[in-house]
């Protein structure tokens, strides 16, 4: 049905360059930028502390794989954080919207 994909980034300008190209490919409706997060990981066996960019994006379901295969493509990273989170429920008008905006060509 619907979907966010979870995105991190190297910064806003890159969560931008990201979500207009998916934007103008019709892979997602809407997209949200968080400009700052901070982030604690392992990396090659040492823990990584950097701050980075948060790009949610909105989509159906079926479009997800898509997504992430032209993210992965672009995006800076040698392996991007791209999660799905399935939306269980929302506002019928919003979901309807955002179903019409990616399958209008």
């Amino acid at each position: 049905m619907y979907s966010f994909v979870y995105i991190t980034t190297s910064g806003v300008s890159e969560s931008k360059k990201i979500a207009k190209v998916l934007l103008k490919e019709k892979l997602v409706a809407c997209t949200n930028i968080i400009p700052r997060i901070e982030s604690m990981y392992l990396w090659k066996g040492e823990i990584e502390e950097d701050s980075e960019s948060l790009l949610i994006a909105k989509t159906l379901s079926n479009k997800v794989q898509d997504v992430i295969k032209r993210v992965k493509e672009i995006h800076s990273y040698e392996i991007p954080c791209m999660l799905q989170i399935e939306i269980k429920n929302g506002s019928e008008d919003y979901l309807k919207w955002l179903k019409r905006e990616i399958l209008d060509k």
